[in-house]
């Protein structure tokens, strides 16, 4: 007994208090900074910014022959005449009620499919074969055909617009579905979720990075099939503004109109983007 005793006191050596623990967490220190929404947007500009400087040098010094590529200023000039007249925004408007009904119906068209593809083997193959086939065939390939049918009204237009974004929308949100964790489909047959309930809280939150993800390449898409259609027998919009500035060449009316493209591109994607942050708020990713 005396010898457990013994063996269980401190020593005279020994300090009574033993020093304060650190925690090592409180180490810890973030190697990095990171980028929170407000710091990517404003960098988002940066790379813009950096081509209309290198853009204007090069004008400036003469490097650039204004006869290929027209000065910057040349072509602000060139936008507020077109805005003092209403040529502008006559075009504008046209071009962007075509893309928006190309869009609109595109990612409609994309996103059922790829739910009733996604939801069902027998939609499955009946849809994914030919989407796939339409995906190797490029939308604009199909211009001739679709003007034999349905003449070079807005008809067509649109119709190739909507050619050119239901595909993307349709890949992605099907991968989306595909790539849902099995988890959370053992979980909702286990609390016993009904199809809509389980379509509700299951499969259309897990879809929603994908159908984003191919939203982005569809807006994208619609503009490219907007600048090919408008350039065909059209008598509006920013490329019958552009293919008519060829005939007399203008470059600064044509540079003009890439310019406006290239606007709406990015404006449209940044609208998307917050769009899918605010929607998709409860994902915590590196990105976000």
């Amino acid at each position: 007994m005396s010898a457990v005793l013994d063996r269980t006191a401190p020593a005279p050596h020994q300090d009574q208090a033993a020093p304060p623990r650190r925690d090592v967490r409180q180490d810890v220190r973030p190697t990095a900074k990171r980028l929170g929404p407000g710091r990517r947007r404003r960098l988002a500009w940066v790379g813009p910014s950096a081509l209309l400087l290198l853009w204007s040098a090069s004008s400036a010094t003469g490097l650039l022959d204004p006869r290929i590529l027209s000065e910057p200023w040349t072509v602000v000039a060139t936008a507020g005449e077109l805005i003092a007249d209403g040529r502008l925004q006559e075009n504008l408007a046209i071009s962007a009620q075509r893309a928006g009904l190309g869009l609109f119906f595109g990612t409609l068209v994309g996103a059922v499919l790829a739910l009733l593809s996604g939801l069902s083997r027998v939609g499955e193959a009946l849809i994914d074969g030919p989407v796939q086939i339409k995906r190797a065939i490029p939308g604009l390939a199909l211009i001739p055909l679709l003007i034999l049918w349905f003449g070079i009204d807005e008809t067509m237009k649109v119709l190739t617009i909507t050619l050119g974004v239901f595909v993307p929308v349709y890949l992605q949100t099907h991968a989306g579905l595909r790539g849902i964790d099995l988890r959370f489909v053992e979980l909702a047959q286990t609390v016993g979720l009904g199809r809509a309930a389980f379509i509700r809280k299951v499969v259309l939150p897990g879809a929603l990075p994908g159908f984003f993800l191919g939203l982005r390449f569809a807006v994208t898409g619609a503009w490219v099939s907007l600048v090919v259609v408008e350039q065909i027998n059209a008598t509006s919009g920013i490329g019958y503004m552009m293919e008519l500035a060829r005939t007399y060449g203008q470059t600064n009316i044509i540079v003009l109109g890439l310019a406006v493209y290239g606007i709406l591109g990015l404006l449209s994607d940044a609208i998307v983007r917050f769009i899918e942050r605010k929607a998709l708020s409860w994902q915590r990713t590196l990105a976000g």
